[in-house]
């Protein structure tokens, strides 16, 4: 028997200023939903010419960059680099630490737009080596469903007998980006237990919750938490509708705790402080980052 899963809530995102000049929709990593494990952080970024994201540190997760519109330029202290266009991604594991900075590059597209998200890492893999995984965008597997009515991009994970690349993450999660046309409806199954919300990117659309006979109407730039019982996730448009672009992220829960402050996320508030100082003095998976400055930030004005 099939169930779909009943939506907790429904909320808008948050608009927040990141980095330089970038505007920030956010969804996860807000008062009203600080984290949803293994997720942390939830952002729908547009980023112009004259913004972006200038050096950072990381530890202690995973972040998923998809870029949607224009380009976006990497660099960390290892000296690694690289450009991700419209449809690519980036896994990156922060581990022990990473120190990086990210930057639109001009594009005939306009400003740039990408969806970042951080996953958490479990606690014995908090100190791994930082490492990458690129997804280029004819690497990510599609299928299309109810007689083309629906397009799924297989970002991470499985649907409808398509399934994507392996050993993305550490953390195990489900990523898919589903196209709702008109008179549309797809029934997602989704692993069982595992937390799991959807993002409406582009225009509405409905969602069955539970077993009620009505579904939930959602627009652009809300965010759908379900609950973890339940079989699937189940979004349809109406015959005549405009049509919906939806983001479906699934991941397996982490019992621990998240202390999360900035860019460091661990377990405990010592370990916080802890990497204060190794960021600080430049230990522990810092040793590069003292002095270091990227070449594509120069182009920035602070």
């Amino acid at each position: 028997m099939t169930t779909p899963r009943k939506i907790q809530q429904v909320f808008q995102s948050i608009e927040t200023k990141e980095g330089v000049g970038a505007l920030v929709r956010r969804s996860i990593g807000t008062p009203r939903l600080q984290n949803f494990t293994p997720f942390l952080l939830f952002d729908h970024a547009t980023v112009g010419p004259d913004a972006g994201f200038p050096e950072h540190p990381h530890r202690g997760q995973e972040t998923v960059t998809y870029v949607l519109r224009g380009s976006l330029e990497h660099e960390d202290f290892t000296g690694h680099r690289g450009t991700l266009q419209a449809g690519d991604l980036q896994f990156m594991t922060a581990g022990r630490g990473i120190m990086h900075a990210e930057m639109p590059r001009e594009s005939p597209d306009g400003d740039g737009m990408a969806i970042q998200i951080w996953v958490d890492l479990p606690k014995e893999l908090k100190y791994v080596e930082p490492r990458y995984r690129y997804l280029h965008r004819t690497e990510t597997p599609r299928v299309e469903v109810d007689d083309g009515r629906v397009s799924i991009a297989v970002i991470s994970g499985q649907s409808h007998g398509v399934e994507s690349s392996n050993d993305l993450t550490y953390t195990p999660i489900w990523y898919l980006d589903i196209t709702v046309r008109s008179g549309g409806r797809v029934k997602q199954p989704l692993p069982v237990g595992w937390n799991s919300f959807v993002y409406v990117l582009e225009g509405s659309a409905s969602f069955q919750s539970g077993e009620e006979d009505s579904g939930v109407t959602v627009r652009q730039y809300e965010n759908v938490i379900f609950d973890v019982a339940g079989t699937h996730v189940e979004v349809s448009v109406p015959e005549g509708g405009e049509g919906a672009r939806v983001l479906l992220l699934a991941g397996e829960p982490l019992d621990q705790r998240i202390v999360h402050y900035g860019p460091f996320v661990c377990t405990s508030e010592e370990e916080v402080y802890q990497a204060f100082a190794d960021f600080r003095d430049g230990k522990n998976g810092f040793e590069r980052a003292i002095g270091w400055q990227p070449s594509i930030t120069k182009p920035v004005a602070y």
